[in-house]
């Protein structure tokens, strides 16, 4: 595999397969990957709201659980699959970067649903337009207590005594658009807090309501509002308005472009492609499929492999170099876990760190150790792989004389597996 595909491969992709190599010209590959993805198969809305709303009533129904699992197989086949990798680490990169995380746990079953109809389906679209879909979504409603904001001089707030909450506002200013950068204030929270009251989920077909997103104007904060000094009126239209602006504003491009460059490039990434990268973004309003072609061309972006794999990243290369198939499913996602990263558990709002402090740190590499101990037996046992030639898949030209030379010198197939596993280049994409 000559270098550029490998950096194809590992750097923008989730790592090859033998059976799906990059082309020795990558670039053509990568962009042919921008484009709107075709539908992930996984619960639907209703089926997932169902099951959150079954536990409520019957606290030991298994309901949940079963959809959250089949969920995680469901994305973990796909990332071991796919032949557009590219494609799914991006649609992955938003999907931290407006995390929901099964940390709450009513709201597990909602996050497969959210990651594809949310997130995935709007990977290439305006960054507007998926903002708006995620802060649509029962799982982000739910996630951050929108839905139960009231307006505290709306119909609903004067009768029974409601409030505000502010948890989704502030996060939208914090890390969703602007960050503080902007130098925004805490009345700007308040204010955009207020402009969010109503939106929040329907109560179901009983009730005469859809399962997702509905505006309920009892709860809604009467009059015009300002968010960092622009005003906005009342209504639903008033929410829509000042995500637009929010997702559109300049310091929004530049914490996007800065977010991008460091995980496609280096956690303290060069000025050149960020300013690339935002420009891209500012001059077309948003347009991601613009920013990933921007992420793509950018030279700094196939420089030797300066970032450190996260947990997920190992885990997922490890088993599309061994091609492994949705059989794999349950294990890939069992070794997230045992690594401290589980799927879609960030535990916290600004999702899963992305630089070398947090996944090169001495524990996280005692469990990967630890952990390719344990597959290195297995796959000694189960698989009638290669070791060398999985190597050759796994690191290509970036795999060390030393690792090439342990590996083909290995006394037997699991300290051959260890050895590869455990590389100090498996580490880094």
């Amino acid at each position: 595999m000559l270098p550029n595909a490998a950096q194809a491969a590992i750097r923008f992709g989730l790592g090859a397969r033998p059976d799906a190599m990059p082309p020795a010209d990558p670039l053509p590959w990568l962009l042919a990957q921008v484009h709107t993805p075709s539908p992930a198969p996984g619960a639907s809305l209703g089926e997932a709201v169902s099951a959150m709303r079954e536990q409520k009533l019957d606290r030991a129904s298994r309901a949940p659980v079963e959809v959250f699992r089949a969920e995680c197989a469901a994305w973990a086949s796909r990332m071991i699959q796919t032949r557009e990798p590219f494609l799914e680490r991006w649609a992955n990169f938003w999907t931290n970067h407006l995390t929901v995380s099964r940390r709450r746990r009513a709201m597990a079953p909602l996050i497969g649903n959210y990651q594809r109809e949310a997130i995935r389906a709007h990977s290439f679209a305006r960054y507007e337009d998926m903002l708006v879909a995620a802060y649509r979504h029962p799982a982000m409603l739910g996630y951050l207590d929108q839905n139960t904001s009231t307006g505290p001089a709306s119909r609903t707030g004067q009768r029974r005594s409601r409030g505000l909450n502010e948890n989704l506002a502030r996060e939208c200013m914090e890390l969703h658009t602007v960050t503080p950068a902007a130098n925004y204030t805490q009345e700007d929270v308040t204010s955009l807090a207020r402009v969010l009251t109503g939106w929040t989920t329907g109560r179901g077909e009983a009730a005469g309501e859809p399962d997702g997103f509905v505006f309920r104007s009892a709860n809604h904060e009467p009059g015009t509002k300002r968010v960092l000094g622009r005003s906005f009126p009342e209504g639903e239209e008033g929410g829509l308005q000042a995500l637009r602006f929010l997702a559109r504003h300049p310091a929004t491009f530049r914490s996007l472009a800065f977010k991008l460059s460091r995980h496609f490039i280096a956690d303290d990434p060069p000025v050149g492609p960020v300013r690339r990268i935002e420009a891209a973004l500012r001059d077309t309003g948003g347009d991601l499929g613009a920013a990933a072609r921007a992420v793509i061309e950018a030279p700094e972006a196939w420089e030797p492999l300066r970032k450190v794999r996260d947990a997920q990243d190992y885990v997922i290369a490890a088993q599309r170099a061994l091609g492994s198939g949705p059989e794999d499913a349950s294990l890939t996602i069992a070794s997230m876990i045992r690594l401290n990263q589980s799927l879609w558990g960030a535990p916290a709002p600004n999702g899963w760190a992305d630089v070398a402090e947090e996944w090169a740190a001495p524990e996280q590499l005692m469990r990967r150790l630890d952990l390719a101990r344990r597959h290195s037996g297995r796959l000694a046992t189960a698989r009638h792989a290669n070791p060398a030639e999985v190597a050759d898949v796994f690191l290509g030209p970036f795999a060390r004389a030393e690792t090439v030379a342990g590996v083909r010198g290995a006394g037997s197939m699991q300290e051959a597996f260890l050895l590869l596993l455990a590389s100090p280049e498996a580490q880094r994409r």
